[in-house]
């Protein structure tokens, strides 16, 4: 049987890399593609001696080719934390227009299906809990937020014009928040910066009075979560994460528990638009999917937390840090 090709853009990010490693086990020829703004090549670098892998270093917001067939299209390049698309807006909206617009026109020419990721940040700060995927959102689009709020959505319109009048195959999964290894640390998520702060052996810093609530979704669940996806028939948004929910401040004292140390929990001011509540309802995915995460939290905290643990001064640096400085100048 001849071998199936897939294109993941944002290849060497958080999830595009764990991505590319699944469809590399599963048996595909997978092409990485990434401009390396927020990713890092060390996520990657693991596959580059595969004959079945291969990497882009590009810009999916320029023209882009890839030679011979094309099975599968997943759209993951973006800016995805506050600290970088705050910094970079433009870059983030471009990624979010241009980039998909770039992506679904190579899926028509190569007659590829498309997986785009979404986020709950569609939902914007919900006035409807838990999310459903047919609930429409509450987005300040001249807000701090409203870079990748509306790149995102904008994505997902564009993803169903293309589905509706094409007739082009299409899947949107709408990501809550996910982590595991290789999750780049202080990157103005909660999850990141507190396992960041307890590494340095600082306080960890809680927004607002820490009633504000997340659901934390591990990697790997996400994964298979995006794969049944994207071999499924279903072209509408489907929510991904983890609908276990938990207040801020007692998820900072979970990381105490877990690291065993002598950290305080500080708080300081709530950003602008910051969500108060954030949790999957996944009925959809259960349905039509047969899927739901099976990674409990402790588990797979535990799991990151030992990845971290163990990276030297330098990597763990690297885990701190972004590229797009020298990018934007």
């Amino acid at each position: 049987m001849e071998q199936k090709r897939v294109l993941i853009t944002g290849a060497a990010g958080f999830l595009g890399s764990h991505l590319c490693d699944r469809f590399i086990a599963d048996g595909y020829h997978v092409i990485g593609m990434d401009n390396l703004i927020t990713g890092r090549i060390e996520n990657i670098e693991h596959l580059f001696p595969l004959k079945n892998f291969e990497f882009y270093n590009h810009d999916v917001t320029k023209f882009i080719h890839v030679p011979g067939k094309l099975d599968y299209i997943l759209h993951f390049a973006s800016p995805a934390s506050p600290i970088d698309y705050l910094k970079i807006p433009i870059q983030t909206l471009k990624v979010g227009s241009l980039g998909i617009h770039n992506c679904l026109g190579l899926a028509r020419v190569k007659k590829a299906r498309v997986l785009i990721a979404s986020t709950s940040e569609v939902y914007g700060d919900p006035e409807v809990h838990p999310q459903t995927e047919d609930y429409w959102g509450h987005v300040n689009p001249i807000g701090p937020r409203g870079v990748y709020d509306e790149a995102k959505r904008f994505q997902e319109a564009l993803t169903m014009a293309y589905h509706t009048y094409h007739g082009l195959k299409t899947r949107i999964v709408r990501i809550f928040n996910t982590y595991g290894p290789r999750m780049r640390l202080n990157d103005g998520r909660v999850l990141p910066a507190f396992i960041g702060q307890a590494l340095r052996g600082e306080d960890l810093t809680v927004f607002g009075d820490g009633s504000q609530t997340r659901s934390f979704c591990y990697v790997d669940d996400l994964v298979e979560g995006i794969v049944r996806l994207l071999h499924s028939d279903y072209a509408e948004p489907v929510n991904i994460g983890n609908p276990d929910e938990i207040t801020i401040r007692d998820f900072a004292e979970e990381i105490i528990a877990l690291t065993g140390t002598s950290q305080k929990v500080i708080y300081t001011e709530l950003p602008v638009n910051d969500p108060k509540q954030r949790q999957p309802d996944i009925t959809r995915a259960k349905t039509i999917l047969g899927w739901e995460p099976r990674v409990n939290r402790q588990e797979g905290l535990k799991i990151t937390y030992d990845y971290f643990k163990g990276l030297s001064k330098e990597e763990l640096y690297k885990k701190e840090h972004n590229n797009f400085e020298d990018y934007i100048k």
